[in-house]
């Protein structure tokens, strides 16, 4: 079975991906066709950048990207989790990205956004840095409104029909993170 992270991409104080994720945890620990762990970016305490050397040369030299480094490279496929932010991702969810390369190379990756338009925006924004990365995004995507999935804005109450996307994600993500798989094997 692959190993898949379920990354919480959002550090902000009353943030909503904590509990995003947890609702897609749930639904992913419901089926038997990978193992699955949250893995939330806040955890790593990683400050902006500082590594010396770029991520793509492998040669880490502080002590945080060295975990973070072996966190991601022990998974197969990742869910991103990401907030809308002025028509983006997050900056931490970015700088989390940036500190490493090759730990993402040929792996697969789906998205759960939120925000005022389901946080399209957002995903569009991580689909584009995950290409750099060779990291293969999935189609199926789970968007969620802060206006019809949140009450008030703040308390997440997703739409049932919700799950359907989840699973709908979790299938390709599976199956791409598997195919991916015998490429990192050779």
């Amino acid at each position: 079975m692959i190993k898949i992270a379920i990354i919480i991409g959002s550090t902000r104080p009353g943030r909503k991906a904590d509990s995003v994720a947890k609702w897609v945890y749930g639904i992913a620990k419901k089926r038997s066709d990978a193992e699955y762990e949250i893995v939330d970016i806040k955890d790593y305490n990683l400050p902006l950048l500082d590594e010396p050397v770029p991520p793509s040369m492998g040669q880490y030299s502080q002590p945080h990207t060295k975990v973070w480094s072996a966190k991601i490279a022990s998974f197969d496929a990742y869910v991103f989790v990401t907030p809308e932010y002025n028509h983006g991702t997050s900056g931490a969810l970015k700088n989390a990205i940036d500190y490493l390369y090759t730990e993402w190379n040929n792996k697969a990756a789906g998205l759960v956004s939120y925000g005022s338009i389901g946080g399209a925006r957002a995903a569009e924004n991580l689909r584009l840095i995950l290409g750099e990365l060779q990291v293969a995004d999935v189609r199926a995507q789970v968007m969620l409104s802060l206006f019809t999935d949140f009450e008030n804005f703040t308390t997440f109450k997703p739409a049932t029909m919700h799950e359907k996307s989840v699973n709908a994600m979790l299938d390709q993500v599976i199956a791409w993170g598997g195919a991916l798989k015998t490429l990192r094997d050779k």
